[in-house]
């Protein structure tokens, strides 16, 4: 039993480096200015819209915790009893997710990119960094994103293959994404969804790919057991020594 909670607990910490990759990947991309990736879409633009006082008032990574809640309720629609309730901590990693995607949002605040080479460059190297992070992500092997989960779900259910309801669900957010710019503001917001976006849709799968054919040295990570027992127990007695010397 201990050596589970150790395994789980080395698992997950690996992954919540894993989401750190990722939104690192996610907030260059937006300091791009040439278009958000795929996931931030629809947060970016009612992030913007907050801002001018048309929606509430939230951070991007408060309003991607709220799309992943939705896309986790899709899931239940979808599924009904075959839905696995453990999918629920679907929520947990998407409230991490937002909330990192804030953390680097602002630790990436220095980054504003003006020519446009130097805004392709901050796309290129968001996306290769988003990549490499979802590589991981995937790697650890932990219940999925929600972005990943709801296209799992219909997928289960339609038989349709998964790569291909994933290209069907994230070209629908860029399209409810656009939808929600001219509901907004009137017009097509060209640094929330730009050639940025298009590029990251193609180029961050490239990246996957090429990235998951060289982990092995992660997946003798994941198999590691980090010796947390001794250093607890070393812990508990040092404490309970003190305790008895008061």
């Amino acid at each position: 039993m201990k050596d589970k909670i150790v395994s789980f607990c080395w698992q997950h910490l690996l992954l919540l480096f894993s989401l750190f990759i990722m939104t690192v990947g996610v907030a260059v991309c937006l300091r791009s200015m040439l278009g958000s990736s795929v996931i931030s879409v629809l947060p970016y633009v009612f992030e913007t819209a907050g801002g001018r006082g048309l929606v509430p008032a939230l951070t991007i990574g408060q309003y991607t915790y709220i799309m992943n809640f939705i896309l986790v309720g899709g899931q239940i629609l979808v599924l009904r009893r075959r839905f696995e309730w453990v999918q629920l901590f679907q929520l947990a990693i998407g409230f991490l997710f937002g909330t990192l995607i804030d953390l680097n949002m602002l630790l990436t605040a220095w980054l504003a990119p003006v020519a446009l080479w130097q805004q392709a460059i901050t796309q290129a190297a968001g996306g290769t960094i988003l990549g490499i992070g979802i590589a991981l992500e995937v790697r650890c092997g932990s219940v999925t994103m929600p972005g990943e989960g709801f296209p799992v779900a219909v997928s289960q259910v339609t038989g349709i293959d998964f790569p291909k309801v994933k290209i069907v669900v994230d070209t629908s957010l860029v399209v409810l994404g656009a939808a929600a710019c001219y509901l907004f503001f009137g017009a097509w917001q060209w640094h929330i969804i730009g050639i940025g976006t298009l590029f990251a849709m193609l180029y961050v799968s490239v990246v996957v790919r090429a990235v998951g054919r060289h982990l092995e040295w992660f997946d003798r990570l994941l198999a590691y057991r980090p010796g947390f027992r001794r250093y607890i127990y070393g812990l508990a007695r040092f404490i309970y020594g003190r305790k008895t010397a008061e």
